[in-house]
């Protein structure tokens, strides 16, 4: 039976937990998700899920919590790690001058540079339809105060772009990071990909 932890400090944390358990269901297999809110917990998961949320804020308690590095070595240990919103500018090595300005601790974990609010505040919100090139069917986006990456090393695949120039999905070995909220739509196949990574390790 797979495990799969969802970061659970802040953010959306319910959300993500029953679409894995909706998306565990629909796959026919066994499997549990749980909270993370102390370190001691990510050892016994077989994946890990960052939401969207408050990076800053994410960051900072996940620092405190001593999970910064459970996360790195889980990494490390090959473990498939997904990262939304929040989680995209976590996972990233470098970011941009407003996630310097802040002090925004990265675990560095992804070649890539992010930058913060890409598409605008929290009024600037929309969803779009995204084509990535593991689906065959455009998926349903939805921006919330919405990071990029502006630049990805050559080990990073690309899975998705918006206006032709944004990078709003991306992997790097076991790890995946996406600009968008797969949890707030009824469409699971971004979930569905995930629990496949799992299943491959």
């Amino acid at each position: 039976m797979k495990r799969i932890g969802v970061i659970g400090i802040q953010g959306d944390v319910e959300e993500h937990i029953r679409a894995l358990k909706a998306t565990i269901a629909e796959s026919g297999e066994r499997g549990e998700v749980v909270k993370i809110k102390h370190r001691g917990v990510m050892s016994s998961c077989d994946a890990i899920l960052i939401p969207g949320g408050e990076s800053t804020t994410i960051g900072r308690l996940m620092e405190q919590e001593g999970m910064m590095e459970e996360i790195r070595e889980a990494a490390e240990e090959g473990k498939p790690l997904l990262g939304t919103c929040a989680g995209m500018i976590l996972l990233a090595k470098e970011g941009d001058e407003e996630v310097k300005r802040t002090g925004q601790r990265l675990l560095g974990l992804m070649d890539v540079r992010v930058k913060r609010n890409a598409f605008g505040r929290q009024r600037e919100s929309f969803e779009a339809m995204v084509k990535m090139s593991i689906f065959d069917k455009p998926f349903p986006g939805v921006f919330i105060r919405a990071p990029c990456i502006t630049h990805a090393a050559p080990g990073v695949d690309v899975l998705a772009k918006f206006d032709d120039h944004r990078i709003v999905a991306a992997r790097q070995g076991n790890i995946m990071a996406l600009a968008f909220h797969p949890e707030l739509t009824p469409d699971r196949r971004i979930h569905h990909y995930f629990l496949e990574s799992i299943r491959d390790t």
